[in-house]
């Protein structure tokens, strides 16, 4: 379907003027434009509000991760989008999930990992280990410097500060049973943090993807094991919270599946079934944003049904 550009600014906040225009197949997009924040870097946050938003009625609301990949393939990096104006506009019109709006909070960059790196496992690690995580991400390229996360003020940031702007600028229903998290990578890592470090704030997670490594290798990695430690011990009750996982077997989703599994072992010994979670295989899918768009309706029907 063509996508059609609108756009809104909101309040005061100005407008960059690099920033590229988000085109919309349904709904329209509101941007916040280098939104402040005392606890970590301003950036733009994309509102998409669905055909026939109304103030005479209140909405759900989907905080996701990495805002900047989910409408406009035209305006991100890998011409890749979640295309989630497009799921999430035909859901809502086909009457088969309740009304939502979706806050996409852009990441930042190169400041991306240790924001959504999840900071309570990784500080429950030895110092050998963290040398090692440190010495995997460089590696990699994620890092120059010695890795520190700092996720928890990130999560502080979205509770705190965005979250109060957001309940009190739209329509929104602003209790834990209509206010969601979703993200995929290390934005599903996160989203999965998010609703264990606040279960009174959110009452669903869609993790897609979810980078359990922590790094790029499966050899002498602490993290996995740190992280199901941690959900152990933090995951929130399964009478009133609902989790999705999933995972491809191509590119880098081809390391997930058995670190997926020692994560479902948790959550069955934590009381979720598959009335409050969902763990999903998809074969042949990769990682990039267009294997999360052919399959993004099932983590939004799962937690947003009518």
């Amino acid at each position: 379907m063509k996508k059609s550009i609108i756009l809104f600014i909101v309040g005061m906040l100005s407008f960059p003027s690099n920033a590229q225009e988000v085109k919309v197949t349904s709904g329209k997009v509101q941007r916040m434009a280098n939104f402040q924040s005392k606890l970590i870097d301003a950036r733009n946050i994309d509102i998409w509000l669905p055909d026939g938003y109304s103030n005479k009625e209140k909405y759900a609301v989907l905080y996701m991760n990495d805002g900047q990949a989910l409408y406009d393939a035209e305006s991100t990096w890998n011409k890749q989008a979640w295309e989630v104006d497009e799921v999430a506009g035909k859901l809502i019109g086909e009457g088969k999930t309740q009304k939502f709006i979706v806050v996409g909070i852009w990441n930042n960059g190169a400041k991306r990992h240790p924001e959504y790196f999840p900071q309570k496992p990784y500080e429950s690690l030895t110092q050998i280990q963290k040398d090692t995580v440190t010495a995997q991400l460089q590696k990699a390229g994620r890092t120059k410097e010695i890795f520190t996360p700092y996720s928890d003020l990130y999560l502080k940031f979205l509770v705190n500060e965005l979250k109060p702007f957001i309940d009190k600028n739209f329509s929104t229903k602003t209790d834990q049973k209509n206010t969601f998290i979703a993200g995929s990578s290390m934005g599903g890592l996160i989203s999965m943090y998010a609703i264990c470090e606040y279960p009174k704030i959110f009452g669903g997670a869609a993790c897609l993807s979810t980078h359990w490594p922590g790094t790029f290798s499966a050899i002498n990695n602490p993290i996995p094991d740190a992280f199901a430690n941690y959900l152990k011990a933090n995951l929130p009750n399964p009478k009133d919270h609902k989790i999705y996982f999933d995972y491809g077997d191509q590119t880098l989703d081809a390391m997930y599946k058995p670190l997926q599994e020692k994560i479902d072992i948790v959550m069955k010994a934590k009381g979720f079934t598959n009335k409050n979670w969902e763990t999903k295989s998809f074969p042949g899918e990769n990682h990039s944003e267009q294997a999360w768009a052919k399959r993004l309706d099932i983590p939004l029907l799962f937690l947003l049904k009518k």
